[in-house]
């Protein structure tokens, strides 16, 4: 008697072979396609298509939009931070493709999930930690399950659909390529050998020769630290960033090149393009700077790192990393305000800030003028570097 299966989906050759394999293992598959933003109308199609053709029992497409928006987005510009200080995060849909497929097993009454990560990276972990942070699933990893006896993965993955009377994409990709909302990463080549990336090893950011001749301006305005209009125009956070992911890609802003520790020990390194969340991690930060505390300031980017650790290793749902959230959710209660960006290529710059938050003094301007008085001033060096001046009068002489 078959069981039911919820399969999360792509249509790719990993995907598409998990389907005849799980069904001549008595699993009765029901495909799951989260759509968080890296396919067009035709993929879409295409890939709804495929499920069919393969024979599934059932097919859904889910939009992935607004959770990814409300679930990472949100979150991961309150930190502020990339990993290791410059990745960002940018495959964090697999916890939203976690939570659509569940999703599905709850109206089908099953507690099994199937997913087609390979052995050797970093998406098995956080797919099957999110699963089990989400309940008591058996978790079932085809394509892991054959890396145990075949050492040519791909090239198995294909003769078994074929033998099946399955056709496979005739087109060999240069590269493996990630693309959602987020952005696009790319591996593979001459990026695995530790080589300058082609020019091939290209997503949405256009090369130099390409960028527009007139600078690029934009406003975005922040209410509680969320980005909730551009250009005056009030807009729904995914199709916001949609819509910076396409203007700042034209400048080829947020392309850039990182070798970084993965979570089960590996060196990675990959091409990334993320322009829309690059501009928004500007404009957010720009604002931050204007109207938090110093303390503040200083110590948010301790919590962020943290954050960030656990999102990228696998740990979305541990308790430390909602704790964490609640902070920074905290701490842009002030973080109110519109951002002007500029960029003329590569880069982006907040060049103006309007807030009400902005934490001025009446009467002093940095370095300029001040209401206090010179006495005031060195009376207040005199005992903040009381510490530093001691250590230097009594300890000078050992010097000699």
């Amino acid at each position: 008697m078959s069981k039911d299966i919820v399969l999360a989906f792509s249509g790719g050759l990993d995907t598409s072979f998990c389907v005849p394999y799980l069904q001549e293992r008595g699993w009765n598959v029901h495909t799951v396609f989260a759509d968080t933003g890296g396919v067009d109308a035709e993929e879409r199609a295409f890939i709804e298509q495929r499920a069919a053709e393969l024979g599934v029992a059932s097919h859904l497409t889910v939009d992935g939009g607004p959770a990814i928006w409300s679930g990472f987005v949100k979150p991961f510009v309150w930190a502020g931070e990339g990993y290791q200080g410059q990745y960002p995060l940018l495959v964090s849909d697999r916890y939203l493709i976690v939570e659509a497929a569940l999703a599905r097993c709850a109206e089908l009454g099953t507690r099994a999930i199937a997913h087609g990560c390979t052995g050797m990276g970093n998406d098995q972990v956080r797919f099957d930690l999110a699963v089990k942070a989400l309940g008591d699933y058996e978790i079932v990893a085809p394509i892991r399950e054959i890396q145990k006896e075949h050492t040519e993965v791909r090239a198995y993955e294909q003769k078994y659909l074929e033998d099946r009377g399955f056709g496979v994409r005739a087109k060999q990709k240069a590269y493996t390529i990630n693309e959602n909302l987020l952005g696009v990463t790319l591996s593979g080549g001459e990026i695995d050998r530790w080589q300058a990336p082609g020019e091939g090893a290209r997503g949405w950011c256009r090369p130099r020769a390409e960028w527009p001749a007139a600078p690029l301006r934009v406003k975005i305005r922040f209410e509680n630290g969320e980005a909730v209009a551009l250009d005056g125009e009030r807009i729904a956070g995914h199709a916001m960033l949609a819509r910076l992911n396409g203007l700042f890609a034209q400048y080829g802003v947020g392309r850039g090149l990182y070798t970084g520790d993965t979570t089960i020990g590996l060196k990675g390194r990959i091409v990334y393009e993320a322009p829309g969340l690059i501009a928004l991690l500007t404009a957010h930060r720009a604002l931050e700077e204007a109207v938090l505390s110093k303390q503040q300031n200083r110590f948010k980017p301790e919590v962020a790192r943290k954050w960030v650790e656990l999102v990228y290793e696998g740990f979305f749902h541990d308790p430390l990393k909602t704790d964490l959230e609640a902070f920074l959710a905290s701490s842009q209660a002030t973080v109110d305000g519109e951002v002007t960006l500029e960029t003329s290529g590569g880069t982006v710059d907040a060049v103006s800030i309007e807030s009400d938050r902005i934490l001025n003094a009446r009467g002093a301007t940095y370095a300029q003028a001040a209401d206090w008085g010179v006495a005031e001033a060195e009376g207040f060096i005199k005992l903040f570097g009381m510490s530093s001046t001691l250590w230097a009068e009594i300890n000078r002489g050992d010097k000699g």
